[in-house]
């Protein structure tokens, strides 16, 4: 109750950006901060889900001048976390107009801070333009006369940033990588964590003019540092050839065949690392109780927080938010391919539920037994667990339960059940089964989620994806089956 009653007392804060990936988890961090936070997105539908309940959504585009006014109304603090690289046109131009547009909105409308999160680079003809047009907008911001808390920072460790998935997508997929001279471009990464307390201590800093905070991380490395930190940490062995010709141009191109999830940005993103994004000023040190961790730490912490997340996902909201379309080898979520299908049975949740509980060991795999178990033979004579261990109990099942090769990761009494694959694989994998009633009966989804381990995990795949998909398939099939059979209690 305290909580609501403080929110109501502090200023209001507007934040643009909501959707991206540093804007989303401000958001969170403001709402736990117990902040009254009105989000501004053009498509306000998109934002509304993940917003709080009381978090004010509404609608307006910082390319649109009129739409700023009413949303800036009674506001006092500002986050501009907008840009335009992502764009088909030029996105300087989209950058300049939106923080003109922005800046002129918050002059009038008697904003009296805004806080905004631009690049480092030093200031130079050389400059690329992704990091030019990042300082420019912070210099237009200032022109407002509206007081401006700029930080600028290098590359940002967290699973979803951009930079840090072009890296882990090079690493990930390919065992030999030819470096360009941009590999061996020292930048100083900062935790996704450490940016965000940035951000929100900004919010009550004492300042009288506008400021600018470099930002940066414990340690100074190339980019080639930070591959390697990736890899050993996943594992992975990755050779590194140096080759002295491979322009911007060039390199977006291959970075485009590799990762086509960067085809649109991988330009305007490699031209801008080429350029040292290091920390000249202490300032920032001065200023913040916060002492930012360094490389190997912000990697851990990223790698431990996607699993966290990803445990707590709903994939099925997930994959129902993406529309019926399916892609062949399944759906790709971060580094992770989810192959997904459903079925509705007319036997209730707690019966359906009830069948699938039964799954492995003695009781059978509800289709193609003898695969499984030729399955499990391969994974002995190559040191694995195989299908020896069978299960605890033939009914039931708890979190911990070794069942086969698989152990039982999570469960929720009558609706969902979730295995972590044990057997000897090139990365990780998941089996989940999931049970919602529908009317008189249920939907059952069942989803394989596998995290493959550098190329030879996605070859593995991509290898056996037919295979796998004929035999989960027929297992939800099997267990469709017995239920309408009237098995175990119907």
């Amino acid at each position: 109750m305290s909580n609501v009653g403080n929110s109501r007392r502090l200023p209001l804060i507007l934040l643009t950006g909501g959707t991206g990936y540093i804007g989303g988890r401000l958001l969170k961090a403001l709402e736990a901060n117990g902040r009254p936070v009105r989000c501004l997105a053009r498509l306000p539908e998109f934002l509304q889900a993940r917003a709080g309940p009381g978090t004010e959504v509404v609608a307006g585009d910082c390319l649109d001048f009129s739409t700023l006014g009413p949303a800036m109304a009674g506001v006092y603090t500002t986050y501009y976390l907008v840009h335009s690289m992502g764009s088909r046109g030029e996105f300087e131009d989209e950058d300049r107009l939106a923080a003109r547009n922005f800046a002129a909105a918050a002059r009038e409308s008697g904003v009296q801070r805004i806080i905004y999160l631009g690049g480092l680079g030093e200031v130079s003809t050389s400059l690329s333009t992704h990091l030019r047009s990042r300082q420019e907008v912070g210099e237009v911001l200032r022109q407002s006369g509206v007081p401006v808390i700029e930080f600028r920072a290098s590359i940002v460790i967290g699973s979803g940033s951009l930079s840090f998935e072009m890296i882990r997508a090079l690493v990930q997929r390919l065992p030999v990588m030819i470096c360009p001279r941009w590999v061996a471009v020292k930048a100083q990464p900062i935790a996704i964590e450490d940016v965000l307390e940035y951000l929100v201590q900004a919010m009550d800093l004492s300042i009288g003019e506008s400021c600018v905070f470099e930002i940066g991380g414990a340690d100074q490395v190339s980019y080639g540092d930070i591959m390697r930190e990736y890899a050993r940490q996943c594992g992975l062995r990755r050779a590194m050839i140096s080759v002295p010709v491979l322009t911007p141009r060039l390199s977006s191109l291959w970075l485009g065949l590799v990762t086509p999830v960067y085809a649109r940005v991988g330009r305007k993103l490699i031209d801008s690392l080429r350029n040292p994004t290091l920390v000249k000023s202490p300032s920032a040190l001065g200023t913040f109780a916060i002492r930012p961790r360094g490389l190997g730490d912000a990697i851990e912490r990223a790698l431990r927080n996607e699993d966290q997340e990803f445990a707590e996902t709903r994939w099925s909201d997930a994959l129902s938010s993406a529309g019926p379309k399916r892609s062949w080898g399944g759906v790709r979520f971060g580094t992770r391919i989810v192959d997904s299908r459903t079925a509705a049975v007319s036997a209730p949740p707690e019966v359906a539920f009830r069948l699938i509980q039964r799954i492995g060991g003695s009781n059978g795999w509800y289709f193609a037994d003898i695969l499984w178990r030729i399955r499990g033979f391969l994974d002995l004579l190559v040191g694995g667990v195989g299908l020896r261990r069978g299960r605890r109990d033939p009914e039931q099942l708890s979190v911990g339960d070794a069942l086969d090769f698989w152990r039982v990761e999570a469960i929720e009494p009558r609706r969902r059940v979730r295995l972590l694959a044990e057997m000897k694989l090139p990365g990780r994998a998941w089996l989940e089964f999931e049970v919602n009633g529908e009317g008189s009966g249920s939907t059952i989804r069942q989803t394989a989620i596998f995290d493959p381990l550098g190329f030879f995990g996605l070859l593995y795949w991509y290898t056996l994806y037919p295979v796998h998909q004929w035999m989960f398939a027929g297992m939800l099939r099997g267990i469709v089956n017995a239920c309408h059979a009237g098995e175990y209690g119907m």
